[in-house]
């Protein structure tokens, strides 16, 4: 009989114990929470898509633990608004540094300054080919296609023709920005990388195969100084 009321007494204590533990632990949790620092990060209110520009509208700010949160995590909306999304950002993501871009930063590569249906080309060109190293990225060019030709034994006549009008300068050497957009006022280049259709790209190649290419530069517009400028303050 006693053993029996030692036993119910030993389970009792044990449930009373668990029933303890259990307040004390649900009691630190609360303390822990309450005393954990927490930081505001911008995050996406819904799916942003690739190459999207980010609408104020897609964003949300929200709490979450300062340990948890990514060095490079957004704290304002002001910072990301108006920015493009280099790839889909999904609901709920915070946004990260290394996921958006400015437009100006966004032509910082060569690939995405190609418009639709056209391709990049490249042709090796000197100091007088290149209009003495004056031609700029965004400028327009003529492209003019000179080869040699032999009336006979002593006498040899040029021709030159008028192979390409107003293409777009997309680099010059591994430049992809004007002058004034850059620290270097002038650098050297051995390259010029034009905006082309395809056609026209395979019909640069085969005329710098053949004969000597040269550059005439077009004046810039007014209209162009303008983006620059927009794109500038962006």
């Amino acid at each position: 009989m006693r053993s029996k009321i030692v036993l119910i007494m030993a389970l009792l204590m044990g449930v009373i114990t668990t029933v303890l533990f259990f307040n004390y632990m649900k009691q630190f949790d609360a303390a822990t929470v309450s005393t954990t620092n927490t930081v505001e990060v911008v995050v996406a209110k819904e799916q942003i898509e690739k190459n999207e520009r980010i609408s104020s509208k897609k964003l949300e700010i929200v709490q979450m633990p300062e340990k948890s949160v990514h060095p490079e995590a957004k704290k304002s909306i002001a910072e990301v608004e108006g920015k493009l999304a280099t790839s889909v950002i999904v609901k709920g993501e915070p946004i990260l540094s290394h996921r958006i871009v400015t437009e100006k930063e966004e032509t910082l590569y060569v690939s995405r300054k190609i418009r639709e249906g056209y391709r990049a080309v490249s042709v090796g060109v000197n100091f007088n080919q290149s209009v003495s190293n004056l031609i700029e990225p965004e400028d327009d060019v003529d492209v003019i296609f000179s080869k040699a030709k032999k009336e006979n034994a002593t006498e040899t006549i040029v021709d030159s023709i008028v192979l390409l009008e107003k293409a777009r300068v997309l680099a010059v050497g591994r430049k992809l920005m004007t002058s004034e957009e850059t620290e270097e006022p002038y650098v050297e280049y051995s390259s010029v990388t034009l905006e082309l259709k395809q056609s026209d790209a395979l019909k640069l190649i085969n005329s710098a195969e053949q004969g000597s290419i040269h550059f005439i530069l077009h004046q810039r517009p007014i209209e162009k100084e303008k983006e620059k400028e927009e794109l500038a303050t962006k």
